[in-house]
Order: structure tokens, then sequence, then C-alpha cells
């Protein structure tokens, strides 16, 4: 995967995006960003983004003038393009926490002197 980074006002959110990012998502996405820089690319076909829609938006918010991009394969069409950005979203989701490992980390992370929410985590997930 070859990764470049390019102008954020070259990117257009994808209108069709079916999964939604809110304000609390936002915010968590914003933090990470801030505190460990992006560490992943997002995904674009054209101007498009097809994967990191929130991270796109919470980049912008940041007042980021750039941002590290994937562009998606040549030989996608518009279903291919569409079906990665909800298989994207999908298999994340799909994913479920080991709840006594989640809160074991949350609360050596508060103990190290971390604020959890700023990882959007809430108190009650400890």
């Amino acid at each position: 995967m070859i990764t470049k980074a390019i102008k954020i006002d070259q990117l257009e959110l994808d209108p069709k995006n079916a999964r939604k990012h809110s304000e609390r998502n936002l915010a968590a996405i914003k933090e990470s960003l801030s505190r460990f820089g992006q560490r992943k690319p997002i995904v674009v076909r054209g101007s498009r983004v097809l994967a990191g829609n929130g991270t796109l938006e919470a980049a912008r918010q940041l007042g980021w003038a750039e941002i590290q991009v994937a562009e998606a394969p040549d030989d996608w069409d518009e279903d291919t393009a569409k079906a990665y950005a909800l298989a994207d979203n999908r298999s994340a989701e799909l994913a479920e926490w080991d709840d006594a490992e989640l809160a074991k980390q949350l609360m050596e992370l508060e103990t190290a002197g971390w604020d959890i929410q700023d990882l959007g985590f809430a108190q009650r997930e400890m």
C-alpha cells in the first residue's frame, strides 16, 4: 500500500456514508489525532473518502492542512468501493471487547495518569 499526504481541502466526505459520527466519537478521534498523530491512512477513491470519514472530519476540526491517504485500486468500480466502505465499518463493529482485560488496561492507564475519557471511554467501562 502506497500512502501520500494530500491537502485536506482536496477531499470530500462520502455523502452516502452509512456510518455517522457523533460529537463524542469525533471528540475521541480528535484527541487521538492530537495525542498520537495519524497512524493509519484514510482510503480514498479520487477525492472521495471510502474509509476514514470520521478521521477527515476530526482533522478538519483540528485545522490540519494535510492528511495521509491510501488510494483504492484503479480497477475498483462503484460497487466495489461501496462494498469496501461498508465492510471496513462493519468489521470493526463486529469485534468484541474482553471486558476483564479492557477494565484492567483502563485502570492501569488511569493509574499512570491517563484520562480514559480522552480515549473515548467512560468511567463505568472500568
